[in-house]
């Protein structure tokens, strides 16, 4: 199932890996290919992924791999998600999904390494198991936003279920995600990708009733209004929302600085004042401030 060093190239170009990595990951692919515990895992992890295909919210733990692995440990699940690759194509045919559709969504894996070198200057993958929901049939990219089938939850449904919302705990719902290096997150693109959802779910999942819409991101922090102008691409997307309440109110500061700057750990005295956003995020850090995780949600 993993192509061999000829062929690993263009399938690389067609996840969108960047150009800087594609050599070094052929070299890999060869010392995995001489290993056989690597072997033996890549088999394992392959057979988990397609095992579950499509189903939602069966995606298990990546294993713990050895330290002594390097760049093969931090590069492992790539060929993981290529080696599956046939697999996920033929079940977004069955589904009747278009080839633009599944090539859009597939080649978040590039993105994913891009994410990391941005943190880190090196290949790898920073949460190796997210691309699975791609490679399960779980999540699509739809225009600027992606979207996760996925079930409310006892806390997010009854948010819904309170507020006379069709929908409420145990329902499908519809977990919408902001990508990085995806252009403005304008109200225009949003709305976009929204009603791509709409038809898109409803033509091939029509097994299941999405009526609700989710989010779970810094980006609904409600202290953002007050750093960011009313008109803001930020404060645009929050005003989709409507907010619910019973989760916890631990800081997340490493996740806007993680996506704003590149990494969760950089010093916060020395974060750049270049944009709006971040100003927004750095200067109520410097504050005193902290960074809370929003949970919101919209119907369908």
């Amino acid at each position: 199932m993993l192509p061999d060093a000829d062929e690993l190239p263009e399938v690389l170009l067609d996840l969108a890996v960047p150009h800087e990595d594609i050599n070094a990951l052929v070299a890999l692919r060869d010392r995995l290919w001489a290993d056989a515990e690597a072997r033996w895992l890549l088999d394992r992890c392959v057979d988990a992924v397609v095992r579950d295909m499509g189903t939602v919210g069966r995606g298990g733990r990546v294993p713990a791999l050895p330290e002594a692995w390097g760049e093969l440990g931090r590069c492992f699940f790539v060929y993981v998600y290529v080696a599956v690759l046939a697999h996920v194509r033929a079940y977004h045919r069955d589904r009747g999904i278009t080839d633009d559709v599944s090539r859009r969504t597939l080649a978040d894996l590039g993105r994913h390494m891009a994410v990391h070198r941005r943190a880190y200057g090196s290949r790898g993958l920073v949460v190796p198991d997210w691309p699975g929901l791609h490679f399960r049939g779980e999540l699509y990219q739809l225009g600027r936003l992606q979207f996760q089938r996925a079930v409310l939850g006892a806390r997010m449904g009854g948010a819904t279920r309170a507020a006379g919302h069709a929908a409420g705990p145990g329902d499908p719902c519809l977990n919408l995600h902001i990508t990085g290096f995806g252009g403005p997150l304008t109200p225009t693109a949003c709305e976009r990708s929204v009603s791509m959802a709409r038809e898109f779910f409803a033509r091939h999942f029509p097994e299941d009733r999405y009526e609700t819409a989710v989010c779970h991101s810094w980006l609904l922090d409600p202290q953002l209004r007050t750093r960011l102008p009313a008109d803001s691409n930020i404060v645009r997307f929050q005003e989709r929302f409507r907010l619910a309440d019973g989760y916890g109110r631990e800081p997340e500061d490493g996740d806007p600085v993680a996506f704003v700057f590149g990494a969760r750990d950089l010093p916060v005295a020395q974060l750049p004042r270049r944009t709006g956003v971040e100003r927004a995020v750095g200067d109520h850090l410097r504050a005193g401030g902290h960074w809370y995780g929003g949970h919101g949600w919209f119907p369908l």
